[in-house]
């Protein structure tokens, strides 16, 4: 698989300084092995597709979460994915505003920086990563399908308006632990983080299941931010895994 060595995703963290921005919310890390996940458990597995692993968006070593997912899912009775969904001519692509990506816009919501061409509907893109193997997962939470309004946590849009429909969904079920794994650390993986916080859940993010942008030290305000926040952070060899 080839790697791109300068994301995309880098240099509009470098233009806009979103993960900063965005990330509003440092507690004690979780600590130590023993974590047995029960029904009242869910991992969710945030936006592991070809356009942020090997596409226009890529983060950097993103394909290294597959295997770690893979080995830890099977401890999980409630499995969610997330999905980059756009429709074509997206209001966050560069390409329908007739700009260059990560110039920004004006959309009803507020500034928006502009993305190239990404995770379209039907396209490989928006392909989950082929690597994946969660048969039992129940359900995939496809974001960013409203043609006007971009998309980042898995509970809620970037309007901070319209939800996903992931928070009703988890309590429906009786589901109030989420662990979170996926792309990327300090980005969509921290904002889901910090949104199941403010929705009520406990939340831990299983640190060697995620890969980061880490630009000028992002990463480290992520952790900061989310264990204000009361995110614990973990690692796989933490996770009870079954037999």
């Amino acid at each position: 698989m080839t790697l791109i060595q300068r994301s995309p995703l880098l240099e509009y963290l470098a233009f806009a300084g979103l993960c900063r921005t965005r990330i509003v919310q440092s507690a004690p890390a979780a600590a130590g092995a023993g974590i047995r996940p029960d029904a009242q458990s869910a991992l969710i597995v945030v936006d592991v597709q070809n356009g942020f692993v090997s596409g226009a968006l890529a983060v950097p070593d993103g394909e290294q979460v597959v295997p770690v997912i893979n080995r830890i899912a099977p401890a999980f009775a409630n499995v969610v994915l997330t999905q980059d969904w756009h429709t074509p001519g997206h209001a966050s692509f560069a390409s329908t505003h007739g700009s260059k990506p990560f110039e920004t816009t004006k959309l009803h919501y507020g500034e928006q920086v502009l993305w190239p061409d990404h995770c379209v509907q039907g396209t490989t893109d928006a392909e989950l990563h082929a690597d994946l193997r969660l048969p039992h997962a129940q359900l995939i939470v496809r974001k960013g399908f409203h043609e006007d309004v971009d998309s980042y946590s898995a509970f809620q849009e970037a309007d901070r308006k319209t939800p996903t429909g992931l928070a009703g969904y988890l309590k429906e079920r009786g589901i109030s632990k989420v662990f979170i794994a996926g792309l990327a650390t300090d980005f969509c993986v921290a904002w889901t983080a910090l949104d199941a916080r403010r929705l009520g859940f406990e939340a831990w993010v299983i640190e060697d299941a995620c890969r980061a942008i880490d630009l000028n030290d992002s990463l480290a305000a992520a952790w900061k931010q989310m264990a204000d926040a009361g995110v614990h952070r973990i690692r796989s060899a933490d996770i009870e895994l079954p037999g």
